[in-house]
């Protein structure tokens, strides 16, 4: 059964966020929707709804750290459904709790973020990679622009983005560059009559800075969070 709890947080602006809750196999979940609408384009490295594409809705859902199901989409696709999310949307995952997350704005730009550390590390690390699915952990990133990108600045912002939480996660005193398992969404407008389309989303671009910045502030919230609950 999933109930809806009253975010204390800002539900306004561009990306307004609901908190719900659930109960499985006696554990106490929490998921963050956010219901979109029609007139968005995403990119996505989401086990849902990933890629680029019109998306109408995001889910950060949180799991279990001991989590072991190896149908992640279906049981992401079963969680928006049950939340009452229609058509095609991006489903992200985390053992961390999403009612401790960073949120940030600028000019425009809004960017929420949640954070698991327990296991973390440096993303070109001399161990050998594997195909089997990483521990729980994962650092969620959700942004949200007002305006319309190419798709060459989709991915810019996916860079942008990346470098962002790096340098939030070094300011707030964590010697990574991130989780195996990390997660981003970047949403930006589709185009309208006689609207711009911006072919830029670089740190020092007109929105990809204030994306940057709105990515930095939300990942170093909830990094200083999440270093407060462990330290």
């Amino acid at each position: 059964m999933v109930t809806v709890i009253p975010l204390s947080r800002s539900t306004t602006g561009v990306l307004p966020l609901e908190l719900l809750g659930r109960v499985e196999q006696g554990e106490h979940l929490h998921a963050l929707p956010w219901r979109a609408g029609s007139g968005w384009r995403m990119i996505s490295s989401a086990v849902l709804g990933g890629g680029i594409g019109e998306r109408a809705w995001v889910l950060n859902a949180q799991v279990s750290h001991g989590y072991r199901r190896t149908d992640p989409a279906c049981h992401l696709a079963d969680l928006a459904g049950d939340a009452g999310v229609k058509g095609r949307g991006v489903g992200l995952m985390t053992a961390a709790d999403v009612q401790a997350h960073g949120r940030a704005h600028d000019e425009g730009v809004e960017a929420v973020a949640t954070a698991g550390l327990g296991v973390r590390g440096w993303a070109a690390a001399p161990a050998d990679g594997s195909a089997a699915p990483a521990a729980p952990g994962t650092i969620n990133i959700i942004a949200a622009l007002p305006v319309t990108l190419t798709d060459a600045a989709l991915v810019n912002a996916v860079i942008t983005a990346t470098e962002a939480k790096v340098q939030a996660l070094l300011d707030a005193g964590y010697d990574c560059s991130g989780t195996p398992t990390d997660a981003v969404c970047i949403a930006a407008r589709l185009p309208g009559p006689g609207e711009e389309i911006h072919e830029f989303a670089g740190p020092r671009s007109l929105w990809g800075a204030r994306l940057a910045r709105a990515v930095h502030e939300a990942v170093r919230i909830v990094a200083s969070l999440a270093c407060t609950a462990t330290g």
